[in-house]
């Protein structure tokens, strides 16, 4: 994952220790039985989600006509990494500004790079216009204080208001039902930065990066 600033530099963003500190108290709320573990929990059909490694807040529509989850992405490209295929994709900050700020940074400065393995592709019918194929890959992400892992097809969901659709196959996986006439129903909250905490720490990696080596 990389974090790209909109001037043209390109830095790596290395925060995989951020994602043991999100939502890590959902295991004491993991009670039940089936094949999530999990009681069944009523979500609104628009809910925040923050997306693990990052820290960064994404607003989500839970959407039941939608079978896979979508993630707004652009530059999407594929690669060869050894023998597995793997693609590369950016986030820009600016399409959504979900992210809550303290002003001293613009969301249109910040861009998060992501590589992940390939887990499938699909073949999107659109109507009026032609079939595009997308790729999934597997994302881990909080919502409701529960840290979760789903298939994402990777899309540019730059001209929708949610940048994050969750499907049918999340809601079934683990336990969620969702209340049609409501929003922001989750109890509890999911840890995320601010862009200047994004930028913080990206910049303590680097300089622990420099010492290291």
């Amino acid at each position: 994952m990389r974090f790209v600033n909109a001037v043209g530099m390109s830095l790596i963003l290395a925060m995989a220790t951020t994602a043991g500190a999100l939502a890590d108290n959902h295991d004491a709320n993991d009670k039940g039985e089936g094949k999530s573990g999990r009681v069944p929990e009523t979500l609104g059909y628009v809910e925040w989600v923050v997306m693990q490694d990052t820290g960064l807040r994404l607003k989500s529509r839970l959407d039941t006509g939608a079978k896979t989850s979508s993630l707004h992405a652009v530059n999407v490209e594929p690669f060869n990494k050894g023998e597995e295929e793997w693609v590369s994709f950016q986030i820009p900050l600016g399409d959504h500004e979900d992210q809550p700020t303290e002003g001293t940074v613009d969301h249109e400065d910040v861009i998060l790079e992501f590589e992940r393995p390939i887990t499938r592709t699909v073949l999107i019918k659109r109507k009026g216009a032609p079939s595009q194929r997308r790729y999934v890959v597997m994302m881990e992400f909080c919502i409701a204080g529960t840290r979760h892992e789903t298939q994402f097809s990777l899309a540019d969901r730059g001209k929708f208001s949610y940048p994050v659709l969750l499907g049918r196959r999340f809601m079934r996986d683990d336990g969620i039902l969702i209340d049609s006439a409501d929003s922001f129903l989750a109890e509890r909250e999911c840890e995320h930065m601010t862009l200047e905490d994004l930028v913080e720490e990206h910049e303590d990696q680097v300089v622990e990066e420099e010492e290291a080596s």
